[in-house]
């Protein structure tokens, strides 16, 4: 994650570092959005009860805080993080730590790269890759591979650029990322594009503007509008080049892309220059000047500077052009900028030179053209088209491979059955002695052979076939103990269900019962997903019946507390230590009453533009250490009134530009976008948003969500 964001405040009284964690924290210098995420964030940290839990409640901070200040939980995190693990002895817990080190090693290269340790960065990027490596993190890998390239990019190391970006393409391709491998493409035609070679850019831009057309990504499309602006620029073809980047202009603003506006404003001042248009130019360059200075771009005002400074100098204003030219040269200095560096340095030698100043300016032009053969030779040229040649070499070669050893299994397969023949045809050990040297050295193929293979086929497919057979009736089975669609609709007139299994069968399910004049309803996630979350579901789903049929239970509280019990006693008759369960939030509504009571989910309500959250208990329904009676919630509802319950399988789905969790926040944002919508369509847009946001990434865990309008 790359921050570039400046601040510049007045000394306060710094807040409370026992709470707040860090020192000189001021939080009248920090924005309003910024101290929300603090203050939220923070409540869940000292609520935790685990080191896990706190990592994870600083995760907001660390992703999504502007402020500088960002760096200090940041390394706050990575701390506890590394502690954290020294005592964690579960390889689930173990993984999850690891990723969250690997992102915390990741965001700290990248404050190390903004400060110009570009050495200290490479360590720290190279350190969260070693982790991705170990765990399998092949998303997490592939970011890791395209954030070293960008660093060797901008530092000139072409070479090392490329082999970096394809890397990082090589793992998009096998795990399907396509807003990746767009990405990629874009990143490998960029690195052509600097090094002239306009065919093999545009080839590499034309490919990552299909694919982000194919999923819609709108941010991407804009940037490769951009970078083919670019191409039609250095073809001298103006009209095309303003089509494009105006193009692109339009979609950046329409997404409230900044930075991205600020890009396609300076193309389109240096096509106007190139033209000879200087007060159209310079009309452009100003307005992208503002916008990085709005965000606190250091690599764009040093671009912004030396443009602006260069128009100057073409219309003769010399101290005006110095001022712009030097302001340029020491921001690409501090943040380490071979290109504006070498930009700026042009600029400055043609400067001294109109001023009689021969040996500032000879200094400034071989500082210049040091600048310049470090990102263009003919030697990164080669590197390039070298690297482009054992990439495409590697692809087809990793076909070959798989094809050899999809061969091998069938030889060693066939080599498996025959060896129990040998064994039980004694007689036939010489002539099956000689098959199998036949078989070993891939010499012959008899049909004895063939039948070997055939057979195991045979039984493969039976053994996969039981097995699809079985999920098949889990499914049957599932499906039965769900409540229609068309019972739910009969008590809960304006509702809806979006229930979407990670696999065929799920841990996840809905539950409604109506009992005196009550209508009773849940959304639960039970431990796992699959077959082994839909048995745990099954266990649960019949705990809840009991405690309402059996037991005549309709407070919530007590419902839930009945349950665990049940729950609780099913699993002891099991000779294993189990220890599955279920989280959960169950409702019971009566008219403009409801009640509520809560095993981890929340329950939310919206009323007049506004979120109402009540928390759920921190205990799940089975063993839990010093567990106490769920408490019951009761509410009085006001017409128009939305309730929402679900499990985490939404908010906890990897997706995204950066392929980083949807998050709580963002489900809140959407549910109070969409409220002017009836149950239906709210069900529809939300199920687009999360499809949208996961992209082409698996989905990671059940979904259920359960909306009721009152009225």
């Amino acid at each position: 994650m790359l921050f570039l964001i400046s601040f510049n405040g007045v000394a306060q009284e710094f807040e409370d570092k026992a709470y707040y964690l860090v020192d000189s924290l001021v939080l009248d210098a920090i924005g309003a959005n910024d101290k929300e995420l603090i203050e939220t964030s923070l409540k869940k940290y000292h609520a935790a009860k685990d080191d896990t839990s706190k990592i994870n409640a600083l995760n907001d901070i660390c992703e999504n805080m502007m402020h500088e200040d960002w760096e200090k939980y940041q390394r706050f995190q990575l701390k506890l993080t590394q502690e954290a693990l020294k005592n964690t002895k579960t390889t689930k817990e173990r993984i999850f730590l690891k990723k969250i080190l690997a992102g915390a090693l990741n965001n700290i290269g990248y404050i190390h790269k903004d400060k110009g340790n570009i050495p200290l960065a490479i360590e720290y990027l190279q350190k969260s890759l070693k982790i991705r490596k170990e765990i399998g993190d092949k998303n997490g890998m592939a970011n890791s591979y395209n954030n070293i390239g960008f660093i060797h990019s901008e530092q000139g190391n072409i070479p090392l650029a490329i082999e970096y970006y394809q890397k990082s393409l090589k793992i998009q391709k096998e795990i399907g990322d396509k807003k990746g491998m767009a990405f990629s493409y874009n990143n490998i035609g960029s690195i052509h594009h600097a090094q002239n070679n306009l065919q093999l850019a545009i080839e590499y831009y034309q490919k990552s503007l299909k694919i982000q057309k194919e999923i819609g990504d709108k941010n991407g499309i804009a940037y490769s509008y951009n970078n083919i602006g670019g191409i039609h620029k250095d073809q001298d073809n103006a009209p095309l080049a303003i089509e494009y980047n105006q193009k692109s202009l339009k979609l950046r603003k329409k997404i409230g892309d900044k930075r991205g506006m600020a890009i396609s404003y300076s193309n389109i001042g240096g096509i106007h220059k190139d033209q000879g248009n200087m007060p159209l130019a310079i009309q452009y360059y100003q307005k992208s000047l503002k916008i990085q200075k709005e965000i606190g771009n250091k690599k764009g005002l040093a671009f912004s500077y030396v443009n602006i400074g260069s128009i100057h100098h073409a219309q003769g204003n010399i101290p005006l052009a110095l001022e712009y030219g030097l302001k340029s040269l020491a921001l690409a200095q501090e943040v380490g900028l071979p290109e504006q560096i070498s930009n700026s340095t042009n600029l400055l030698s043609k400067i001294f030179e109109k001023q009689g100043k021969g040996i500032k300016a000879l200094e400034m032009y071989k500082l210049h053209v040091q600048m310049k053969d470090s990102i263009n030779n003919e030697a990164t040229q080669k590197a390039s088209i070298r690297q482009q040649t054992k990439y495409e070499f590697e692809k087809v070669q990793a076909v070959k491979d798989k094809e050899h050893e999809k061969q091998l299994e069938v030889e060693q397969e066939a080599k498996a059955k025959q060896q129990v023949i040998t064994y039980a045809t004694a007689g036939g050990l010489g002539l099956v002695g000689i098959f199998l040297f036949f078989v070993m050295n891939r010499l012959k193929v008899t049909r004895k052979q063939k039948t070997v293979i055939e057979h195991q086929k045979e039984i493969v497919e039976e053994a996969h076939q039981e097995i699809q057979d079985s999920i098949a009736y889990a499914k049957r089975i599932q499906s039965a103990i769900l409540p229609p669609i068309k019972l739910v609709k009969e008590y809960l007139k304006e509702s809806f269900i979006l229930y979407k299994p990670k696999d065929v069968v799920a841990g996840d399910f809905y539950w409604l019962e109506h009992k005196d004049n009550k209508v009773l309803f849940a959304a639960a996630d039970c431990t796992g997903h699959g077959v082994p979350g839909a048995m745990v579901s099954v266990v649960c789903n019949n705990a809840l019946n009991r405690s309402v049929r059996e037991h005549g239970l309709s407070d919530p509280g007590e419902i839930l507390t009945k349950t665990r019990e049940i729950v609780i006693a099913e699993f002891e008759k099991s000779e294993e230590d189990v220890k599955d369960g279920m989280d959960i939030a169950l409702c019971s509504l009566e008219g403009m009453k409801l009640q509520y009571s809560g095993a981890h989910n929340p329950l939310w309500i919206i009323r007049n533009g506004e979120i109402i959250e009540t928390k759920a208990n921190k205990q799940p329904i089975g063993q839990f250490d010093n567990p106490e009676p769920y408490t019951t919630h009761s509410f009085d509802l006001e017409p128009g009134d939305s309730i929402y319950i679900f499990s985490d399988g939404y908010v906890d789905q990897f997706g995204g530009e950066k392929g980083k969790k949807f998050k709580a926040r963002a489900f809140r944002e959407l549910l109070l976008s969409i409220q002017d919508k009836s149950m239906e369509e709210q069900k529809t847009i939300i199920d687009e948003a999360f499809e949208t946001w996961r992209g082409s990434l698996e989905q990671i865990d059940d979904v259920c969500v359960i909306g009721v309008r009152v009225n």
